[in-house]
């Protein structure tokens, strides 16, 4: 499956209508961008029941702004809505393999049960 471009109109769409959605934070300009997207692109074939999503956070400026995007490429990884992972720098393709494996092999019950503990111990405002 090829990258699908997000942008800020049909971002919700995109995580909301799929279990794990990928997505690269990237810029035209930026050459570690350019060295990761091969990368990306082989991954995007290789795991075909994941959605590969591209930002571009020069079009996309409130969108990178929302998740404080500060370096680029950054990469995160959301599974039924949640973010699991989220990092700056591009990897090479072993360790995305590595990221996707555990990405996909997590627990969500776990998971939100751990949001909730959290939430539950942050002080209520208002």
């Amino acid at each position: 499956m090829a990258t699908v471009e997000v942008t800020q109109e049909n971002f919700n769409q995109v995580v909301s209508g799929n279990n794990m959605v990928i997505v690269d934070f990237w810029a035209p300009w930026c050459g570690p961008c350019r060295s990761f997207a091969p990368a990306y692109e082989t991954a995007s074939e290789k795991y075909p029941d994941i959605v590969f999503a591209k930002v571009n956070t020069e079009e996309q400026q409130a969108l990178a702004g929302y998740f404080q995007i500060r370096s680029i490429p950054t990469l995160m990884i959301f599974r039924e809505k949640i973010i699991i992972f989220a990092q700056p720098g591009a990897l090479p393709t072993s360790a995305l393999d590595q990221v996707i494996d555990k990405a996909k092999a997590l627990d969500m019950n776990q998971v939100r049960a751990e949001i909730e503990k959290e939430q539950a111990k942050a002080p209520k405002s208002g």
